[in-house]
């Protein structure tokens, strides 16, 4: 009797729970090719973040390591032209001097020889021309040789373009002769500052020694950066630049593009960039490194938060928002990215609204 009632109490639980209501069941997330459709009861779709798509000033900056050098034709180094011994120095390291001021004076055995053929070329022209001058007056009055004169005319003539090499040869070294003997005074090229001075008195030089002179004009300077090749189509000669250096890292320092080389250099791909920069106080010293920031002229584009964009393979895409709560997924090509956003180049138009977050839950709809 015992197992009988129990055996129907059985039955009746079972009974009981085929015939219950089913709760809190999830709906489902529906898919339909590149749709999908969220319930608003669903969890996702509490998780689904959406913006709609503007248009945003935006400039292509193109970043590149660079080394501040002299401009070339605003440095100079000076070595002696010939070998000799230095007498005297007129200059102290960091001395500001003007083109043709002296340097240092040299004795030189080599120096005397060209201010000998000078002077012989000197006295050579005076002798030809009062031999000229004569033939002229004998020929004048009826007793000289026109073939004579002739000759002397010509050797007038030789001898004088041996004077003018010989004036020339001194004019290379910005000497002015001073006689046989006279020592040479090296002189002063250019403008500017001289930042190394390794002149000793007494110090016998060779006609090949290093420069013991160098000057700089440094009010401006150039820095010499390597962009890449798939980014020079960004840089044009006047664009301005942004430079920064690291010792002086909050100082803001502005630059012109003042050339892009023609030749591409095959083991980097990249291009040399020279930007022109002002340097009044002289703080950006030749050898310092650079970064140098190209920017673009600004132009209105899409731009959307990295959180947006999806990546499958090789394709990126994002959802479109179509509805309520209906998704679509779509392609684009993409731009420049920074931590934030990422700029778009085909595939959103302004105006339509997209998931920037949440499309990490999407289900696939291949």
């Amino acid at each position: 009797m015992k197992k009988i009632i129990l055996s129907s109490i059985i039955l009746f639980a079972v009974s009981c729970k085929d015939n219950a209501p089913q709760q809190n069941k999830e709906p489902e997330i529906i898919t339909k090719g590149n749709q999908i459709t969220i319930p608003e009861s669903h969890p996702v779709f509490k998780k689904i973040k959406t913006q709609m798509v503007t248009e945003q000033e935006h400039s292509d900056g193109v970043i590149s390591a660079g080394t501040i050098q002299a401009i070339p034709n605003h440095y100079a180094e000076i070595a002696s032209p010939f070998s000799g011994r230095i007498t005297k120095s007129f200059i102290q390291l960091g001395q500001n001097v003007s083109a043709g001021n002296p340097l240092f004076e040299i004795l030189s055995s080599d120096y005397f020889s060209v201010q000998k053929d000078y002077t012989d070329a000197l006295n050579d022209v005076q002798l030809a021309e009062k031999n000229y001058r004569r033939q002229q007056d004998l020929v004048k009055h009826g007793v000289g040789i026109q073939k004579e004169l002739d000759e002397a005319e010509t050797d007038f003539k030789n001898k004088k373009t041996s004077l003018s090499n010989a004036s020339s040869a001194l004019k290379v070294y910005n000497s002015k002769s001073g006689g046989i003997g006279s020592p040479l005074v090296v002189r002063a090229p250019i403008n500017g500052e001289v930042i190394s001075n390794k002149i000793v008195n007494g110090q016998y030089l060779k006609g090949d020694a290093d420069p013991v002179v160098i000057i700089a004009e440094l009010s401006k300077v150039w820095i010499s950066g390597d962009v890449k090749e798939k980014d020079i189509r960004f840089v044009n000669i006047g664009d301005q630049v942004s430079v920064k250096v690291s010792a002086y890292p909050d100082r803001n320092i502005t630059g012109k593009v003042y050339h892009i080389n023609e030749m591409v250099d095959e083991d980097t791909r990249s291009i040399k960039v020279l930007i022109e920069c002002d340097n009044p106080d002289r703080k950006l010293k030749p050898g310092m490194y650079a970064t140098v920031n190209f920017s673009t002229t600004p132009k209105k584009t899409v731009m959307i938060p990295v959180t947006a964009l999806m990546q499958e393979d090789s394709s990126q895409y994002v959802w479109i928002k179509k509805g309520k709560s209906q998704f679509t997924r779509r392609s684009v090509t993409t731009g420049e990215t920074d931590e934030k956003t990422v700029r778009i180049i085909s595939g959103l138009k302004p105006g339509e609204t997209i998931m920037t977050e949440g499309g990490i839950y999407m289900p696939d709809t291949k």
